[in-house]
């Protein structure tokens, strides 16, 4: 492994987990969006794969 391909790797796990960050916090707008607008948690859940207590902790930190 030379030193330019190990900073290629580097850089595309920064970018990555730029892209990861970004996607969860667009997630999580819109989990909070859904349960204004009165989607159950169990739906919520069913359509993300997080748990109804995540969904409770993301719709819940507004209020923190």
């Amino acid at each position: 492994m030379d030193k330019p391909s190990l900073k290629q790797f580097a850089d595309q796990w920064r970018k990555s987990a730029e892209h990861t960050e970004a996607l969860r916090i667009a997630v999580a707008n819109a989990i909070r969006t859904a349960n204004q607008e009165g989607m159950p948690q169990k739906d919520i859940a069913e359509a993300t794969g997080y748990t109804r207590q995540q969904i409770r902790r993301i719709v819940n930190a507004d209020a923190e």
